[in-house]
């Protein structure tokens, strides 16, 4: 994927782009929360590992408060490897990102809304050039769903976000 191409999924999250490994996942969820607290345990990608069930570690690369290491569950057991860095920060409303090398690409934007006493979470999600290219994109989506993996992902963020234990997260 060239980098006009990246850039243009990362600008306007609705725009969809095409290639023969690009998987887009795009879910909302409303959690009760006030936005500046949602936003901050978001922010610390390091929590990740806690609401994420396939996220394995985040941490922050040396010098910098953008850029971070991420190592997740394939399929078949596998790590799979990359960096990442955080494209946009505007506090209490946005992060965005995008992989700068390793086993998969990744793009996307998650937003967070004030509705009330409650938080919109909405994430919007792309990867592409997984191991394996086409055959293992093949195979970890008969392996795995993501849609579904997201979806939990995103009810294990909401009770840790409301303070509720029990969620089936990871301390």
């Amino acid at each position: 994927m060239d980098e006009i191409g990246m850039y243009l999924a990362h600008a306007d999250p609705g725009l969809r782009v095409e290639g023969p490994t690009v998987q887009r996942i795009e879910k909302s969820i409303r959690v009760n929360a006030p936005v500046e607290q949602v936003y901050r345990y978001w922010r610390d990608f390091t929590n990740f590992p806690n609401f994420m069930q396939h996220v394995q570690e985040v941490r922050p690369l040396a010098g910098s408060d953008t850029l971070t290491h991420w190592r997740i569950k394939g399929p078949f057991g596998q790590s799979v490897e990359f960096d990442a860095e955080m494209t946009k920060d505007e506090p209490g409303k946005t992060i965005g990102w995008n992989s700068t090398g390793g086993d998969i690409g990744t793009t996307g934007v998650v937003t967070f809304a004030e509705t009330g006493d409650n938080t919109e979470v909405h994430i919007v999600m792309q990867w592409y050039d997984p191991p394996g290219g086409a055959v293992g994109e093949l195979a970890s989506r008969a392996l795995q769903n993501p849609e579904k993996m997201l979806a939990e992902d995103l009810l294990r963020f909401k009770d840790i976000a409301e303070g509720r234990l029990g969620s089936g997260m990871r301390l």
